[in-house]
């Protein structure tokens, strides 16, 4: 049996090619929770209450949704980005608000380089702006 996989099932309704599908759909399922748990960084979070639980499993269920349309939209432009590095990059896109002393405080947004308005445009994100841009940052 090497290099065979050996499915078994009490299951008698489904024809072998369907129960390869499923099977296949749980391996999706798994690498969806280890991205959870690795990539997405969310950890064990213990709820008692029911709509806890309920919002908890959809905030999950979101991320890891975005997480595969960014992973599918870096892909489909052929950037060897993941959707972690990418991510990275984009943290350093910072908002600012400074005030000296009692003065009126001025925001901005740190300089966006050319790398992350590829990334903001692979993704379909519009780039973001405001009326002052800090250079210096």
């Amino acid at each position: 049996m090497d290099g065979k996989l050996l499915l078994v099932t009490n299951v008698r309704e489904l024809t072998p090619a369907e129960l390869i599908v499923r099977y296949k759909s749980l391996a999706d399922i798994e690498r969806g929770f280890r991205v959870l748990k690795s990539e997405i960084d969310i950890g064990p979070v213990y709820h008692r209450l029911p709509k806890r639980i309920r919002a908890h499993a959809a905030i999950c269920f979101m991320a890891l949704i975005l997480y595969r349309v960014m992973r599918t939209k870096l892909h489909a432009s052929e950037t060897p980005l993941s959707p972690e590095r990418a991510l990275a990059k984009l943290r350093r896109i910072q908002h600012h608000r400074v005030t000296l002393n009692d003065s009126q405080p001025v925001t901005g947004l740190s300089s966006i380089s050319k790398e992350q308005t590829e990334i903001l445009n692979t993704l379909t994100i519009k780039k973001l702006t405001l009326n002052t841009q800090l250079t210096l940052l």
